[in-house]
């Protein structure tokens, strides 16, 4: 989907140093999923889980890599769709 959005430059300078992101459209993707991660979890947070927090803590695998489960999402194709005729 295309669009014109109004964004400030230094803010997405920022945001494609830290994450390495290669183009604008790359960052502002990222910053949507890591936004939508965010609230996922606060929801899956304020809701408590039904655990205590100690099980909740042992819960989490110590080897949990972010950045590797970034590199391994399917990448998100933007352009023009083909039209058949």
């Amino acid at each position: 989907m295309k669009m014109t959005l109004h964004i400030d430059d230094a803010l997405l300078d920022r945001v494609m140093a830290a994450t390495g992101a290669s183009t604008k459209t790359m960052a502002i993707d990222l910053a949507l999923r890591e936004m939508d991660r965010k609230a996922t979890l606060v929801k899956l947070t304020s809701e408590g889980l039904g655990m205590e927090p100690d099980a909740l803590r042992d819960a989490v695998d110590p080897a949990y890599e972010l950045e590797a489960l970034r590199r391994h999402e399917t990448p998100v194709s933007y352009g023009r769709k083909s039209r058949s005729r």
